[in-house]
């Protein structure tokens, strides 16, 4: 008979709940919507929402991604431990782990707006898409960075939406600024994700698996640099008008200083030092939230 405990273990380990960094990384732009939208603090109530909305959402990811990916992670050294690669999980356990999370995620959802609730089918959809697009897509990030972002719009949905569930509406829920703030997202996502395949490009290979990594070739580094140049720059610029105080601005030093950084750990393009410049990123997702809470505070 399965002991609980290490039940529970097992299904920790499958939605890495001892690595934030991943539900980090998304949380920090989608709290950063939210404190856009509404111009400053967004109210005790979507903060709950989005913030464990954001965790189950990610962990609910991880069980579909390692499912999909169950029969390539075996032949990857980083990820050959995995729950459901080594069958310690079942592809139905892990399924139905997933599909719960995503039903505590999708309750939370019930609390805001009609407007918000059709957002978060679309957001759905594109969070199953990117497990698959890896087999047919040469840059798989770029789906993976629509997922990352798509708290951006729903954020905004939350706060400017509606009870009407017509595409008008919808429409109206995100203004333009909400869809520049995702692509100026994307481009960080495309960053930290390439840096993240730079780990495995070898074992990738050697799969044939399509990655950002491997379509870069030895274009990988400076790409990764001006994607982080690219995001900063969009945030900055579609801001500028929005309310924001030159103390967002000013968190731009620590945020540049962050991806100096970045390139001296990845230059050599060593495992270690891309593996580590990933991790790190939610710091920078920080700062520029840190940015716009404080901008808004003392506004």
């Amino acid at each position: 008979m399965r002991q609980p405990a290490s039940r529970l273990a097992l299904y920790l380990n499958l939605i890495r709940w001892d690595r934030p960094a991943g539900w980090l990384l998304l949380l920090w732009p989608t709290l950063s919507a939210l404190w856009i939208a509404a111009r400053g603090f967004p109210g005790w109530h979507l903060l709950l929402v989005f913030t464990l909305g954001t965790v189950l959402m990610r962990s609910a990811g991880c069980c579909v991604n390692d499912v999909a990916d169950r029969d390539f992670d075996r032949h990857v050294k980083r990820t050959a431990g995995r729950p459901v690669t080594t069958g310690a999980v079942t592809v139905p356990e892990a399924l139905l782990l997933g599909a719960t999370l995503a039903a505590l995620a999708f309750a939370l959802v019930l609390t805001t707006n009609a407007t918000t609730i059709a957002w978060s089918f679309v957001a759905l959809a594109v969070t199953l898409a990117y497990p698959y697009a890896k087999r047919w897509v040469s840059m798989p990030q770029a789906v993976l960075g629509v997922a990352f972002s798509f708290g951006i719009p729903m954020a905004f949905s939350a706060v400017l939406g509606s009870q009407s569930v017509s595409l008008g509406a919808m429409a109206a829920s995100v203004p333009p600024l909400a869809w520049l703030l995702l692509l100026g997202n994307l481009f960080w996502v495309l960053a930290y994700d390439t840096e993240y395949a730079m780990v495995d490009r070898d074992d990738d290979l050697r799969l044939g698996m399509k990655t950002s990594a491997i379509t870069l070739g030895t274009r990988d580094v400076s790409t990764v640099m001006a994607s982080y140049v690219v995001y900063l720059s969009i945030w900055a610029l579609a801001l500028v008008q929005y309310g924001v105080s030159a103390i967002f601005y000013i968190a731009f030093i620590p945020a540049l200083a962050q991806v100096l950084w970045h390139y001296r750990l990845i230059r050599g393009r060593s495992r270690d030092g891309c593996f580590r410049a990933f991790r790190l990123n939610h710091w920078l997702g920080f700062t520029v939230f840190a940015g716009i809470a404080a901008s808004y505070a003392v506004a």
